[in-house]
């Protein structure tokens, strides 16, 4: 009986490992808060990356598509619910989050006996200012970090996350401009794709550029954007590619 909580342990270790593997070749996403709203970035083959959930939130992801929209289902359904039940302007990304899909996704990791759901996500939502804007990096075990502003990768391992992470913080410094904010997320998604390093012998800018423009060739990019003014009360639309 002593055993039984560390074969569990081991069980879940193999399943983590199980799932990284998995989504070694996803390809990674990006959000950013700009002034004028929320900048959303995926690379498909085909199939979409990003999405709008309610009306100022939005949703990136990486992994198998079924899954991903296994849980964009989820998060609309549920956003949908709260509106209903409550009010439109009561959806928010933390109780949706933290209430709805997190749990869901902790409770599929931890069922030995059934699949995993393969997924790494970034859900955001757009506030009246960026200081309001919030930012969630939810992962395929439930766990979950929230961020205000700023910007956000979900890519294949933690290590590449937080490397791209600290090389856009640098590179986008004082960036407004769409489409140099969307030029420099395609660069970094490049050297992600490329298993190429951050920080040792980075590829000059002129080949970083050149080598996004060419690895897109027969794929989608999606550059959504979350307008923070608008008449609208949805305020999601697609933004073209820089």
């Amino acid at each position: 009986m002593t055993e039984e909580p560390y074969r569990w342990l081991e069980a879940i270790a193999n399943r983590r490992e199980y799932v990284r593997e998995q989504l070694r070749g996803g390809s990674p996403v990006f959000s950013v808060s700009l002034p004028d709203g929320i900048l959303l970035l995926g690379v498909g083959a085909g199939r979409s990356k990003v999405f709008e959930l309610h009306d100022r939130l939005a949703l990136a992801g990486l992994g198998h598509p079924a899954d991903i929209e296994k849980v964009r289902q989820a998060a609309i359904d549920a956003a949908h619910l709260e509106a209903f039940t409550r009010a439109p302007e009561d959806v928010s990304l933390r109780r949706l989050v933290s209430f709805g899909l997190s749990p869901q996704l902790k409770q599929n990791f931890e069922q030995l006996f059934t699949a995993p759901t393969l997924v790494e996500l970034l859900i955001v939502e757009l506030g009246n200012d960026p200081g309001q804007d919030l930012l969630a990096n939810l992962h395929f075990d439930g766990a979950f970090q929230l961020q205000t502003g700023g910007l956000a990768v979900a890519a294949n391992t933690p290590e590449a996350e937080a490397a791209a992470k600290t090389w856009l913080t640098t590179a986008l410094a004082g960036q407004t401009d769409r489409a140099a904010v969307a030029d420099l997320l395609l660069q970094a998604w490049w050297v992600l794709t490329e298993n190429k390093s951050f920080t040792h012998a980075l590829p000059a800018e002129a080949e970083r550029r050149e080598g996004w423009k060419k690895a897109v060739n027969g794929k989608t990019v999606e550059v959504g954007w979350l307008k923070r003014n608008g008449a609208r009360a949805s305020r999601y639309e697609i933004a073209p590619l820089p």
